[in-house]
């Protein structure tokens, strides 16, 4: 049995930014944003930010991949049951208890290496996911990915290393680079949420074509529009989620 050090894979720190600064920047910038920039959702976004874990992109990568498609108590229980596959150097709570997000130890790639796909399946993951998994930690041991370069990398050169791995695209890099390294200034084009968010802040939702799906905003298009929030396009990002479910709620 491997037993790794948990320090092996705790390389880096979260490139934290002045929330206070790019809010006040995103109110200049866009006066009609500025009306939902109230003090509830500062607090909200400042906590966010302050909850972003940088510190194991090794760890945060690994359950991107296990929570894909999945959610809530599902996705935990399976995340709680890969972990209890190894034995770490400190103890493990009860069985019964899910271990949280916070537990402070992670298998290392070599650890997790050492298991057959079948072993790794056991814990509840498809055969695909333990591929994936398999396969970044092949990419974290052999080096072509290493810790602790992510952080002075450029957002592009990141998304383009993590593309790489199988199972890893460009939606799951953009969400890492917002809440685990940090980055300020990310515009997750693929995603829904935000896509609808800058088609209702911006006017630009287009009639629903013959599939009876609305015609969002392009990623260039999105590009264009949301220029303006530069360099804080990840707070900008944020905002969308959060105007399209108030939005949702008040049209219910």
């Amino acid at each position: 049995m491997i037993v790794g050090d948990p320090a092996l894979t705790e390389v880096v720190l979260p490139r934290k930014y002045n929330v206070e600064k790019a809010w006040s920047h995103i109110k200049a910038a866009d006066s009609a944003l500025a009306a939902s920039m109230d003090d509830a959702a500062y607090i909200e976004f400042q906590q966010r930010v302050k909850l972003a874990d940088g510190s194991n992109p090794f760890k945060a990568l690994v359950t991107s991949i296990i929570f894909q498609q999945i959610h809530g108590k599902a996705a935990a229980s399976i995340r709680n049951k890969f972990i209890r596959l190894f034995e770490a150097p400190i103890p493990f709570p009860d069985e019964a208890i899910i271990l949280p997000s916070s537990f402070p130890w992670f298998p290392t790639p070599d650890m997790i290496l050492s298991k057959s796909i079948e072993e790794l399946r056991s814990a509840g993951l498809s055969q695909r996911k333990a591929e994936y998994i398999r396969d970044l930690c092949t990419k974290f041991s052999d080096k072509t990915i290493v810790g602790e370069d992510l952080d002075g990398m450029s957002d592009e050169d990141i998304s383009k290393l993590l593309c790489s791995v199988k199972g890893i695209g460009q939606w799951t890099v953009d969400m890492f680079l917002m809440f685990n390294l940090c980055h300020p200034d990310v515009l997750p084009v693929s995603d829904l949420g935000v896509r609808k968010g800058v088609a209702l802040h911006f006017n630009t939702l287009k009639k629903k074509d013959k599939n009876k799906k609305d015609i969002l905003p392009s990623p260039e298009e999105m590009r264009q529009l949301t220029d303006i929030w530069r360099p804080y396009r990840t707070l900008g990002s944020w905002l969308m989620w959060r105007i399209q479910e108030i939005k949702t709620v008040v049209d219910d």
